[in-house]
């Protein structure tokens, strides 16, 4: 199993104080680095188009990282395709790839969030039709050096040669899925990988949802080991549960409560909160050893997964208690995860 970090490069700390922007970005570059020398596999940066965060152009956060590591994986999480030009993300994130020497990944979705939309001129009525013929586009592109393709949104390519080409052939590509039946069957049947984001509830309430995405990828002809499964996931370590909960809440408290406001949720309580942190709970929060066991658990719920990634910073915790929880991860988290996977099998 592979562990990774995923940022949104959130604009500011725990207390609302806003961090210069050029400050944030560039502690965000040495987490990405202090991640790989920890031996984590992948990190991953968002994609926003909103005040609050620093991630408009992840491609070029990444890479920066790119020249200031060596082996972790480095990818979006998610890029926002149906506000996006195929052919441009493409050629970023193969730059990216002769960057970091075939390092480079993109995890593609619709977005949860929808400022994107008017900003570059899009419907939000189209917002399924964007994404198909989008991500169409994106996969031809990945598999043809020269393109032949039409569609409603975008002008035809008759041939076009599409550059840079990637050192990875082919390019991964995860598909970024929330809650719909329909998102889980398409990744099946395209035989991508697939990113769920978990964030809140009881992670075993997608375990229909993954077995329709394999069933369907088998149906398709697609092998096993095509068909990964990784979790984006909230979460945050700390030398012992009291601690990484009380650091955790306040900022999450805040942000997901200013979140639920556009999206008609209930304000969040420590109580509740609380009871996302157990057994059987989406929260990732606790020591290393609690940490792990309940990544196990998680994976053996959802039928076994490939990826999972700590998403952090929806806290908008501080750079020095970041680098603590990375290293945490890195070095405690992972290692014993490793070995349990190890000995069971």
């Amino acid at each position: 199993m592979e562990i990774g970090i995923d940022s949104f490069a959130a604009a500011y700390d725990e207390s609302s104080r806003a961090v210069p922007p050029s400050e944030r970005l560039r502690n965000l570059v040495e987490q990405i680095e202090h991640a790989d020398d920890v031996g984590l596999d992948v990190f991953g940066i968002g994609e926003h188009h909103r005040q609050e965060y620093l991630d408009a152009a992840p491609a070029v956060i990444l890479g920066a990282a790119a020249a200031r590591t060596r082996r972790i994986r480095l990818t979006s999480a998610v890029t926002v395709l149906s506000a996006a030009d195929p052919v441009r993300v493409f050629q970023q994130f193969a730059t990216l790839d002769l960057l970091s020497e075939g390092r480079a990944e993109m995890v593609v979705g619709r977005g949860s969030s929808i400022e994107a939309f008017p900003l570059f001129g899009y419907r939000l009525e189209d917002y399924d039709a964007l994404f198909a013929e989008k991500l169409d586009l994106l996969l031809k592109i990945r598999d043809n050096e020269h393109v032949h393709w039409s569609g409603r949104f975008r002008p035809a390519l008759t041939g076009q040669g599409v550059y840079p080409r990637p050192v990875q052939t082919p390019l991964p590509i995860w598909l970024g899925v929330g809650g719909t039946p329909q998102s889980f069957a398409r990744a099946g049947a395209l035989g991508l990988p697939l990113m769920v984001a978990i964030i809140g509830g009881e992670p075993r309430r997608f375990r229909p949802l993954i077995d329709l995405y394999r069933e369907t990828g088998q149906r398709y002809g697609h092998s096993p080991d095509r068909l990964k499964v990784g979790v984006h996931a909230l979460g945050y370590v700390a030398e012992t549960s009291q601690e990484a909960a009380d650091e955790f809440f306040p900022g999450y408290a805040r942000a997901v409560t200013d979140v639920g406001k556009e999206r008609g949720w209930p304000p969040v309580t420590r109580a509740g909160f609380d009871a996302q942190r157990g057994p059987h709970g989406a929260l990732l929060i606790g020591n290393p050893e609690e940490v792990a066991e309940k990544i196990l658990r998680h994976s053996e719920a959802l039928g076994g997964i490939s990826r999972l990634t700590f998403q952090m910073n929806a806290a908008s915790l501080p750079h020095a208690k970041l680098m603590r929880a990375i290293e945490a991860i890195g070095t405690r988290v992972a290692p014993a995860l490793k070995g349990e996977l190890a000995a069971a099998s």
